[in-house]
């Protein structure tokens, strides 16, 4: 089978770092208001950032995952909200690219419309003349409310007793919306509560995961080709999604450092902080941290882009390190913004100072079940040691 290869595309990493001005323009805003700024939307359209993972001849770029994750992590620089709901769109996109081509044609009908999503699956599907009845209610449902189609997890009711992971797309307008997203931390992301009740969904919109997850089946024929789709679901999402933690924390190292210079320590003779050796330890280990972060996304997307090319199968270690991978980009990041944070001094807590709401992102990031550092290093521990995995998302 000849691959089709998905090239890195660093103009469009430009044009994310191009955006982050505009994004940090609105990021208070769109923390008050719970959603993204209309012009941060239009902008990140017009700079093709939400088609990373549409497929080409519906109008997609798709880059090669290095790129994906560099273009979210420059977003997530600008604001950790922006970074994490471009995340989730470009997965839901990635989904919906699995499905029949059939289907395909219509979701991607219209070029401008974007894809929301969550990863737990709270609902149940119940075959029908020509498809399911869908009932669930999500939580966690990021960009419900500034999106066309929502890539659902599901459990799919086989009638026999027994159920299997899967994927419902189906219009966000079929949904009824819950406005419950009031949080302390990610609050532009519009990550509200969506249910369906009673909701007929086509045949071919809906897709059995556990082909996707263990062996990299699905139902797009066009697609199968392609670099982009060769990649299990769960490795590629965790990787996209751990993204924009690396890109908050090169956000609280900018702000760190633009007041560092002014600024002394409080009631010590230092008259400069720039000065005192403290801080020069401290911003030593940030950095370090930051590094760190970067080294284990890129090793996730490397293994990503390499074994998509070479065919070379995944080992349920090679699954369990490309959860670690993300559990430590947050774990790190999450490090980094702690020790900037503690060492910005009382003044930044008021609301004006980006750091004061970098800390709370990055904390919510590190809260993700998917995402958590510790359950991830648990995970890739139990498989180092030869035990079986204490879960079925790998």
């Amino acid at each position: 089978m000849t691959v089709i290869e998905s090239a890195p595309q660093p103009e469009l990493v430009q044009r994310a770092r191009d955006l982050v001005p505009l994004i940090q323009k609105h990021a208070a805003w769109q923390e008050e208001n719970r959603a993204l700024h209309s012009e941060v939307l239009d902008a990140l359209k017009d700079a093709g950032l939400l088609r990373l993972r549409f497929p080409a001849r519906y109008g997609g770029t798709v880059p090669d995952a290095r790129t994906v994750v560099d273009v979210v992590a420059e977003l997530g620089h600008g604001d950790g909200s922006t970074g994490w709901t471009i995340s989730t769109m470009t997965i839901g996109a990635w989904l919906a690219g699995l499905l029949p081509d059939e289907a395909q044609d219509e979701i991607f009908a219209n070029p401008e419309d974007r894809f929301c999503g969550s990863v737990g699956p709270n609902g149940v599907a119940v075959k029908t003349e020509g498809g399911y009845i869908l009932n669930g209610r999500w939580h966690f449902n990021t960009g419900a409310p500034q999106a066309q189609w929502d890539t659902h997890s599901i459990m799919i009711d086989l009638g026999d007793g027994n159920m299997v992971p899967g994927m419902a797309v189906v219009p966000v307008s079929d949904l009824t919306i819950v406005d419950d997203w009031h949080t302390v931390g990610l609050r532009g992301t519009g990550s509200v509560t969506t249910i369906a009740q009673d909701l007929f969904v086509p045949e071919n919109r809906v897709l059995n995961m556990v082909p996707v997850m263990m062996h990299n089946q699905h139902a797009s024929k066009i697609n199968a080709d392609y670099q982009a789709w060769r990649v299990p679901f769960l490795q590629f999402a965790v990787a996209v999604a751990a993204a924009p933690a690396l890109g908050m924390a090169r956000a609280a190292w900018d702000a760190f450092m633009e007041r560092l210079p002014s600024r002394r320590i409080t009631y010590t003779n230092y008259e400069k902080q720039i000065d005192a050796t403290l801080t020069h330890l401290q911003v030593a280990e940030a950095r370090v941290k930051i590094d760190e972060a970067e080294f284990h996304l890129h090793r996730a997307v490397r293994r990503l882009d390499e074994k998509a090319l070479s065919g070379e199968p995944w080992t349920l270690e090679d699954r369990a390190a490309a959860r670690m991978d993300a559990g430590a980009v947050c774990a790190r990041a999450k490090e980094a913004v702690d020790i900037l944070n503690n060492a910005s001094g009382g003044s930044s807590v008021y609301s004006e100072v980006p750091i004061q709401r970098i800390e709370r992102d990055v904390q919510t990031i590190n809260l993700h079940g998917i995402m958590h550092p510790n359950t991830n290093l648990e995970t890739y521990g139990r498989v180092l040691c030869g035990l079986e995995p204490n879960t079925m998302f790998l």
